[in-house]
């Protein structure tokens, strides 16, 4: 038997822009949420469908304002380019986590075609299939949940065939899922929905954070960098991520510390010069920063790394985008 199921890399591969294998354009990963950066998953979004299962433990699911919470044998089919993150319920408690995403070429070729037109757009283009929990509280959600199971499965397992299994399977969600579009009258739904502007702009500033996050920044700078206030900048940022602009900078760059820690880089030998390298211009503040989010100095932890120690730390979570949208 033949295993393919992948651990998420340290780097993220929410980052990368990766359809599996040609032909075949799945991939499945696992990761336990306690094991994480901050024990979540960060916030992102990709070009392709996402099928996210819990296998053990409680986690929280978060997009368009809304929090979901998984419990053991639930789960979410996310729509694509859709803003969302995981967390974990209790940072006492482990919970592994199955995420499978397939490009929609698999169902249906690539281009503008009869087929995709007929059952890709209503499915991208409707408001209440921007993301759709997998749980128990009808028929069609209980349906949906056995299907996710199962595609999961297969691609866990990988016997003779799984490809063609899951093809098929996928075909059936997609077709309970087109079902969802189309009004009693028979005729396709004209409702359809567009990103709201609060996402399309924290998605800008979230990749302009990435590229700038080692220079002085500050709210003007990110608001600048989209042509708003700073107040309206702080605003789509907590009714979006439930943070603040600055926040969120702060952590990014605690994020790439810790991934630097890890990895190593040449010319960064002392705190200080990692500090000044992700972008703190305070070495001592950068210190009480990271110790509030990791629960250790940047000294013990690069001490930990060292010694192989790592096991009682939060580890590295997918980067938080994908350039494409």
């Amino acid at each position: 038997m033949q295993e393919r199921v992948t651990q998420i890399p340290p780097g993220g591969y929410h980052a990368k822009n990766e359809n599996g294998e040609i032909g075949y354009p799945i991939q499945l990963f696992s990761v336990d949420i306690h094991d994480l950066f901050m024990h979540m998953v960060r916030w992102h979004w990709h070009p392709e469908i996402e099928i996210v299962m819990v296998r053990s433990g409680v986690a929280d699911f978060f997009a368009d304002d809304v929090c979901v919470r998984l419990h053991m044998g639930q789960g979410v089919l996310i729509n694509r380019n859709v803003m969302h993150s995981l967390h974990l319920c209790d940072e006492n408690m482990h919970c592994l986590v199955y995420s499978l995403k397939f490009h929609a070429s698999f169902l249906f070729g690539y281009g503008n075609t009869t087929m995709s037109n007929k059952y890709l757009a209503p499915v991208f283009s409707s408001p209440s299939l921007r993301f759709v929990p997998l749980l128990d509280q009808d028929e069609w959600h209980v349906s949906l949940k056995h299907l996710a199971d199962q595609i999961i499965e297969e691609n866990i397992t990988c016997q003779y065939g799984y490809e063609l299994t899951t093809k098929s399977c996928l075909c059936q969600l997609w077709k309970m899922l087109t079902d969802k579009t189309v009004p009693e009258a028979g005729h396709a739904s004209s409702v359809s929905v567009t990103t709201s502007l609060d996402e399309v702009r924290v998605k800008d500033i979230i990749l302009f954070i990435e590229e700038h996050y080692r220079e002085s920044l500050t709210l003007d700078d990110l608001a600048g960098a989209i042509h708003i206030s700073k107040s309206e900048c702080c605003r789509c940022f907590k009714r979006t991520l439930q943070i603040t602009p600055v926040e969120y900078l702060i952590k990014y760059r605690i994020f790439q510390a810790a991934i630097l820690l890890q990895q190593g880089l040449p010319g960064i030998q002392t705190i200080s010069d990692l500090a000044f390298y992700v972008g703190f211009n305070n070495a001592s503040y950068f210190n009480k920063v990271f110790k509030q989010y990791l629960n250790c100095t940047p000294s013990e932890y690069r001490r930990k790394v060292k010694n192989n120690l790592l096991l009682d730390l939060p580890m590295l979570s997918p980067l938080p985008s994908d350039a494409s949208r």
